[in-house]
Formats: structure tokens, sequence, C-alpha cells
């Protein structure tokens, strides 16, 4: 099982997106899934695989940080 966190991508390039995770930026493939600057997305073995709305990533960011705590 795989857990993936939200990310923020900050630049789209032609093939790639550079996604912010909190801090942490990284290289993703934009082959699956049409992206913007400023969209939500989750990230496994370097590809985008799934947008998710503002609202979505900011639960699931604020429960891995509750997790975090325990």
């Amino acid at each position: 099982m795989c857990v993936a966190i939200p990310g923020i991508v900050k630049k789209v390039n032609k093939k790639s997106a550079l996604v912010d995770f909190s801090g942490n930026q990284v290289n993703a493939a934009t082959g699956l899934v049409e992206v913007a600057e400023g969209d939500s997305v989750l990230v496994h073995a370097g590809c985008i695989i799934q947008k998710v709305d503002k609202e979505e990533a900011e639960e699931l960011t604020s429960l891995f940080k509750e997790l975090e705590m325990l």
C-alpha cells in the first residue's frame, strides 16, 4: 500500500512539473494528468497520478500532521 500526500504544482514544463511538498520540491512526470500551476496533486513513483481539490488537499495534509504527533 502506498500513501500519497498532496503537493502543489509550482511550475509546469513540457512533460514534467515542479511539485512542492511543504518545502520539499520534486520534479514529477505529467503524462497521466494534465495540470497547471497552483493545482494540488498526488504523486506516486515520480508521476502525477491525480489532481485533488483544495479542500481535500488541506484535509489530507491536516490528517497527516495529526498522525505525525502520535
